[in-house]
């Protein structure tokens, strides 16, 4: 027993190592492409040596995996990291325990098809409909440093990313089965040439795939000047050491130093730059009469910025359960705020147009299930969630470049780890995305790595430039091919100035979505039906 115990922590301890150095380590998004065999290898030996409690050992190993790469999470929420390490592992092996479930009730491929299917239809729920999201491993973001073997994410999206990865290690582990218990010895000449072939396009055709997508901008694309101030304010002092109007004259006098160009110019601002502004009055904030007065000087640009902003809500019925009571005024009526996280754009004329964020952080930005949470957190004594509420229709935001209005796709941090939803952007007209973050709060750290990363797939998927500026960094512009054209280095105040091209041209990704995943669906309940409604093998 102690020997198996040393066999499956040695399995364990692999298996994490190989799952995790995409995250870690630059280009090595490769070895996720053989990181679940160990994990396959073990499970095969528990069954064989009739191993109790299993379930233990799996966990365990997806902890690891979770802790390794995302341990970064506590610089932000200790109990937000020990909570979504622990409560991802959870969901993982319920995934992987369903899957030794259904190979108790059928054979063959049948159990590693629905592991598969499993997986990715969990990953999918992740990504579209679950309020309680940590979409951070999706498998398919392993190869967001490596983005070389990807091109074809432009087709599949980032879950054809995780399809390749089950796949890959299900044919690996299938042949060292094959090869261990000897049942290759009896195969002839064109069944072994079958399954190596097999094997060889699973693991290796992907990246002969996107090596043969040449992607090349249209020549006659226009192209537009983009700015991007990095303020470096740390987080944890923005409303103690600067007031508001210091932070502005910072970043001001920041694109002041290295010179505003006298052509159109989108200058962006990082993610909750302006704190407290009010939707209700926006012309009347001092921030914005600001950066009127410093746009005036500027007549060319179109400055974006993000705010920390509230809705004032007026009505004679109880406030929801989101929102922050202001008081009350003698008629009866309720007076309440509605937090957003919210995208402002405004140039010389004065227009402004507000985007809120949808995807938003749970915990520090949401409260999930409120009916549920709301209550339980009184009984705590306080707000121990964050109440924003975000925007349901995703929309573009525009900026004029002399005679023509170009639509901007603007993903608030979070939101950029959502390869579908970012496809919205594209379909309603976006000629080129931008992202606005503050990573900040995580340190210097994987976690900011791990985020810029992640804006590379996304302008592989919808093949449009990306302007990304970030509080302490990394801001840059990001080609479609996800190629990074320039960046500014990380916790030091600086400008990105870069020039990124308008496109219009939609991707299969962006024109039918996430076909990988809905397949999945369809396949893991028709698979889980299946094992459902199958009687139990007998066991000789």
């Amino acid at each position: 027993m102690k020997k198996h115990s040393t066999i499956f922590l040695v399995l364990s301890l692999v298996f994490m190592l190989l799952m995790s150095l995409p995250w870690l380590v630059p280009h090595m998004g490769w070895t996720v492409l053989v990181g679940f065999v160990p994990l396959l290898i073990m499970e095969r030996l528990a069954t064989e040596w009739k191993t109790r409690r299993f379930f233990w050992w799996h966990y365990l190993a997806f902890v690891l995996w979770n802790a390794v790469t995302t341990w970064w999470v506590a610089g932000a929420t200790v109990g937000g990291a020990v909570f979504a390490v622990l409560a991802n592992a959870v969901q993982m092996s319920v995934i992987f325990e369903s899957f030794r479930w259904v190979k108790r009730r059928t054979s063959g491929v049948l159990p590693y098809i629905y592991f598969a299917s499993a997986w990715l239809a969990w990953e999918r729920f992740y990504l579209t409909s679950a309020q309680i999201s940590w979409p951070w491993l999706v498998l398919g973001n392993a190869f967001a440093d490596t983005t070389g073997l990807v091109q074809w994410y432009s087709v599949l999206g980032h879950l054809g990313g995780s399809l390749w990865v089950l796949v890959s290690n299900l044919a690996i582990f299938g042949i060292m089965v094959a090869l261990s218990n000897g049942r290759m010895g009896s195969w002839n000449a064109k069944a072994r040439v079958a399954a190596f072939s097999g094997l060889v396009i699973a693991v290796f055709g992907p990246m002969v795939w996107s090596a043969c997508l040449r992607y090349q901008d249209p020549s006659d694309a226009p192209s537009l000047r983009v700015m991007a101030g990095q303020p470096n304010l740390d987080p944890y002092e923005k409303f103690g050491s600067l007031t508001q109007e210091q932070q502005d004259a910072r970043l001001l006098h920041l694109l002041d130093s290295v010179g505003v160009p006298n052509e159109p110019c989108l200058v962006l601002a990082p993610e909750t730059f302006t704190g407290y502004f009010m939707l209700d009055n926006v012309r009347g904030q001092k921030s914005f009469i600001c950066y009127q007065e410093w746009l005036e000087e500027h007549p060319d640009a179109t400055f974006l910025f993000g705010a920390s902003a509230y809705d004032v809500n007026v009505s004679y019925s109880a406030p929801s359960l989101l929102a922050y009571k202001r008081g009350d005024n003698p008629d009866g009526r309720h007076v309440w705020l509605t937090s957003r996280n919210s995208a402002i754009i405004t140039d010389t004329t004065g227009r402004y147009e507000v985007f809120h964020k949808s995807k938003l952080v749970v915990g520090t930005e949401l409260t999930p299930y409120p009916k549920v949470f709301v209550p339980l957190e009184n009984l705590l004594g306080g707000n121990l969630m964050g109440k924003c509420v975000g925007q349901k229709d995703i929309s573009c935001l525009h900026m004029m470049a002399g005679d023509e209005t170009v639509p901007i796709g603007t993903a608030i941090c979070y939101e950029s780890v959502y390869g579908e939803y970012c496809t919205g952007y594209v379909r309603k007209g976006a000629r080129l995305l931008a992202v606005i973050t503050n990573d900040a709060w995580w340190g210097n750290t994987p976690g900011y790595r791990q985020h810029f990363s992640y804006s590379r797939l996304r302008a592989i998927e919808t093949r449009r430039y990306i302007a990304r500026c970030g509080n302490t960094g990394i801001s840059a512009v990001i080609d479609p091919c996800g190629r990074v054209l320039c960046r500014t280095p990380w916790w030091q105040q600086a400008v990105l100035s870069g020039e990124v091209k308008l496109l219009d041209d939609e991707t299969f990704f962006v024109r039918y979505g996430d076909i990988v995943g809905r397949v999945s669906v369809f396949l893991f309940l028709l698979l889980a039906a299946a094992a459902i409604f199958r009687p139990r093998r007998p066991i000789y």
